[in-house]
């Protein structure tokens, strides 16, 4: 069993989690519009690409992944909130989040947040499978071979 899903702030992971739900329900309620954040798709040999560009003024609540990766912010200032704590975040800025990590993200100007995946699979909704925990219980059933086998 992997011990990813106990690092952090559980408190302020499970605020992060009852902030995606919140959002959720306003949208089906009404209350909120949902906004359609422009998604970019590339892939190289071995790498897969995700490029997002976050309008200002728009909050969004990411993905739980699987295991490390790179991101890249080459346009725009955000504030962004994890179990890790809170930061502001401008351009140009490249970082490397552990795995488990969720993240809630204001966009204080129109931003460009690209993150890179190793994979041998090109697609999209096979990469998610992949590398996107659906819940910390999904996260916390992972072996460390699970989460090796992510590594090429």
């Amino acid at each position: 069993m992997s011990n990813l899903a106990v690092t952090g702030n559980p408190e302020a992971r499970e605020n992060i989690v009852s902030l995606q739900a919140a959002m959720q329900l306003a949208i089906a309620n009404g209350d909120m519009q949902p906004v359609e954040c422009e998604l970019k798709h590339y892939h190289a040999p071995g790498l897969y690409i995700r490029e997002i560009l976050i309008p200002a003024g728009v909050a969004v609540v990411g993905k739980i992944h699987k295991h490390a990766h790179f991101h890249d912010i080459s346009q725009g200032r955000v504030r962004v909130s994890t179990e890790f704590g809170f930061d502001v975040l401008e351009a140009p800025c490249r970082f490397v989040s552990e795995a488990g990590t969720k993240r809630a993200v204001f966009a204080e100007t129109d931003t460009i947040w690209t993150t890179f995946h190793p994979t041998l699979e090109t697609d999209v909704d096979k990469i998610e499978t992949e590398i996107i925990a659906a819940d910390y219980n999904e996260l916390k059933a992972l072996s460390y071979t699970d989460i090796k086998g992510l590594i090429l």
